[in-house]
């Protein structure tokens, strides 16, 4: 064995050492509250997820019929940025430069990083007793080898409870067809269209993908192309039920729709029935004061809602979002048919030249820095013709994403410093 294996074995046993030992765990939230709305949405099919990493908010909307958590980039910043985890920030540092003593700073700050988001999961887990989804960096997201690395790494630490979220680009969906036959369970995000979830799920078998809704209302909404009603809304239901054809269709198919990025309480009722609900606290608030009664919840997975749009020549690129026509669905059989763990995000990205689909274009690290200034909605006037609306999308919440990790990576910069 060399002896540069060894050091790394080393440092891989620490860091998982480094995410476990939580300290001051919270106490476990052993009979928690029923609510008989949430009841009724459980009966209907619909998992109950929590979409914060803050452990107070949490735990003040916790129900029994709550099964998991979710925490992204986002969410773990905002917990970081309260000083919760300074003092963990600052020993798993030294500890990993005691064992790595040339590491770059770079390095550190990812495998910092790494510890950080255990011990907020690890937190909710002990707290709730409950699953929680856990985000890579976003640094990783175009590398394939790093990203299947820091999947690992999460699944060792707690492989009964942590699901992982890989964000959605080409190289996103080749790890997780690996992952998946390693048996490591899956959240893949970022999602916008029906398409793309058909493909994931066809070519790489994820347990879990989304559509982000809330952004696709806003992104509709905000460009003044219409009210943006009902739009995510409409492409969640399209890809819930391309995805439960073809579960009926493969038995080795596990691949669940979220419904991410609510944003009110109403969206709770006119979604009832989809597989899983990623709920940000303002909704849940909501949803308890308006105090539903159970049989006034009804399965809305067959409901077909009006979707308004002002202008003409933007209609077909919004309903390409819960579109999955014969030619795509031809496009993701040739590619699941080729294998998807024996793919690389160079060979998706040929294929899509190939057919025209447009799911996977490549952004210039100007049009990239573009997106993070513009936000989660990007502005469609300035993209129109460059990238399709899902792409898009993907791109401008990975981006959003950057940014948040960016004041996250920054926290553990200014506090190792002098470590």
């Amino acid at each position: 064995m060399t002896t540069a294996f060894t050091h790394q074995t080393r440092k891989e046993a620490l860091l998982e050492e480094l995410a476990r030992e939580v300290p001051d765990l919270p106490e476990r939230i052993s009979e928690p509250q029923s609510d008989p709305a949430l009841a009724r949405l459980r009966t209907l099919g619909t998992q109950l997820w929590l979409d914060t990493g803050q452990l107070e908010e949490a735990s003040k909307l916790w129900r029994r019929e709550i099964t998991a958590l979710t925490t992204n980039n986002t969410l773990a910043n905002q917990v970081v940025q309260t000083g919760i985890m300074d003092q963990v920030i600052v020993q798993a540092a030294r500890r990993i430069r005691d064992i790595d003593p040339g590491i770059t700073l770079d390095d550190l700050v990812m495998d910092v990083a790494f510890v950080v988001n255990c011990h907020i999961a690890l937190r909710l887990v002990h707290a709730f007793d409950a699953m929680v989804s856990v985000e890579l960096h976003p640094s990783v997201a175009h590398d394939m080898e790093r990203t299947l690395s820091y999947a690992r790494r999460y699944y060792a630490v707690h492989p009964d409870r942590f699901i992982i979220k890989i964000p959605l680009t080409p190289e996103g969906y080749c790890a997780v067809a690996r992952a998946r036959q390693e048996g490591i369970p899956i959240n893949y995000t970022l999602g916008f269209s029906a398409r793309q979830n058909y493909l994931a799920a066809l070519l790489a078998r994820p347990n879990y993908v989304n559509v982000f809704l809330g952004r696709l209302n806003a992104v509709v909404a905000d460009n003044g192309l219409g009210d943006g009603r009902f739009v995510g809304e409409k492409v969640t239901l399209a890809s819930q039920q391309a995805l439960r054809a073809l579960r009926q269709q493969h038995a080795d198919i596990p691949t669940q729709q979220i419904a991410a990025s609510m944003r009110n309480a109403e969206q709770m009722r006119t979604l009832a029935g989809v597989d899983v609900f990623t709920i940000p606290p303002k909704a849940v608030q909501e949803f308890y004061a308006q105090n539903h009664a159970p049989e006034n919840i009804t399965p809305a997975l067959e409901a077909d809602y009006t979707v308004t749009i002002h202008d003409p020549g933007a209609y077909a690129e919004i309903a390409a979002l819960w579109t999955v026509d014969d030619a795509f669905q031809r496009f993701a059989q040739e590619l699941a048919a080729r294998g998807g763990a024996r793919l690389t995000g160079d060979d998706l990205r040929a294929a899509d030249r190939a057919h025209g689909t447009r799911l996977f274009t490549e952004f210039t690290p100007e049009e990239q820095a573009t997106l993070r200034a513009e936000g989660k909605i990007p502005q469609l006037a300035r993209w129109r013709g460059r990238a399709a609306l899902d792409t898009l999308m993907t791109e401008a919440a990975l981006q959003s994403f950057i940014v948040d990790q960016n004041a996250f990576d920054d926290r553990i910069r200014n506090l190792i410093a002098n470590t």
